[in-house]
Order: C-alpha cells, then sequence, then structure tokens
C-alpha cells in the first residue's frame, strides 16, 4: 500500500453484482446514464470536464478491457501531484466496491492521461496502464493538493443491500 494508510474492501453481497456507472452517478454529483464508454461524450455541456483530478470528480477511463468499454470512479481523496484515491464498483469484474483505492498519474507529461491502479487484494500494484479520458466535475486548472487529510481513510458502512466490510491491511 502506498504511504497515506486506509484501504478498505467493501464486498457486494448475494444478488447481482455492482457496476461502476450506477456506483459512481449514485456517489458523485454527476447523473449521467449509460454505459462507462459514453460518459465523456455525455458530459459535454452538462458538467465541468477537465484534465486534472478533482474531489468529488468522476476520472473516466476508456479503452478499459478493450475498445468499447470504460470504467468510472469517483475521486475520494487527492493524496498528491501523482496520486489520489477513488471509489469504484466492479473493478476487478467482481461485483465488488473498492473504497479509498490507490491510483497513480504515471503519464510521460504529468497530466493524469495515462494511470496505473492499486490492486488491494494483492497488495501491489496493477502492471496494466490505463488511459484516462479525463475528469467530470474538474475544471481543466484543478490540481491535487499535498495530501494534508483531505478525505477519510477509513469507510466501513455499507448500503443498498452490500454485503460486509473487509479491512485489508494498514
Amino acid at each position: 500500500m502506498p504511504a497515506k494508510h486506509g484501504k478498505s474492501l467493501v464486498e457486494a453481497g448475494p444478488g447481482k453484482p455492482l457496476q461502476c456507472v450506477p456506483y459512481a452517478r449514485e456517489h458523485s454529483k454527476i447523473k449521467i446514464f449509460g454505459d462507462a464508454n459514453t460518459w465523456w461524450d455525455k458530459a459535454d455541456g452538462k458538467y465541468p470536464r477537465g484534465s486534472a483530478p478533482a474531489v468529488g470528480a468522476v476520472m473516466v477511463l476508456h479503452d478499459y478491457a478493450h475498445g468499447d468499454h470504460g470504467h468510472v470512479a469517483v475521486v475520494r481523496t487527492l493524496v498528491s501531484a501523482r496520486e489520489i484515491r477513488v471509489d469504484h464498483a466492479n473493478w476487478l469484474n467482481d461485483g465488488s466496491v473498492y473504497v479509498n483505492n490507490p491510483v497513480m498519474d504515471v503519464s510521460d507529461a504529468n497530466d493524469w492521461s495515462t494511470v496505473r491502479v492499486f490492486n488491494i487484494k494483492t497488495g501491489g500494484w496493477g502492471i496494466k496502464l490505463f488511459p484516462v479520458q479525463g475528469f467530470i466535475g474538474s475544471s481543466r486548472d484543478s490540481s491535487p493538493d499535498d495530501g494534508d487529510g483531505a478525505g477519510s481513510d477509513l469507510v466501513a458502512s455499507a448500503k443498498g443491500g452490500m454485503g460486509t466490510v473487509s479491512l485489508v491491511g494498514e
């Protein structure tokens, strides 16, 4: 786990697994419908779109699994200029909700165009690099702070029929 502690994993309960889109819509101010790969275009003219993360913004990944798949995640905390924490569902195609999941900017230009996501289950950074379309609900000139306590480190609530909360390391 990166230096800032406090990771947790909320597992989905029995029944239909959670998907990233309804989770992001419910946990942000962005109320877009449709597949994750359509969110960036659908936000045009309705919500501010930017290239830098902001707390509460929705990070939009494209080419997530294949060219026609996307993924959305809600920015929880700005840790540093190159690291954020996100909350998202179905990241590992298991229907689980991942809370306070570290994401690192690995783009050559330090512009959040490419990220790597920490794998909470294995305790290490994932090897795959993901292209980012941008952040819905963020202005282009916003930038992360120095990580002085923004956001909560642990979330221990589950609602909407979700099952157990498992704290995974400190």
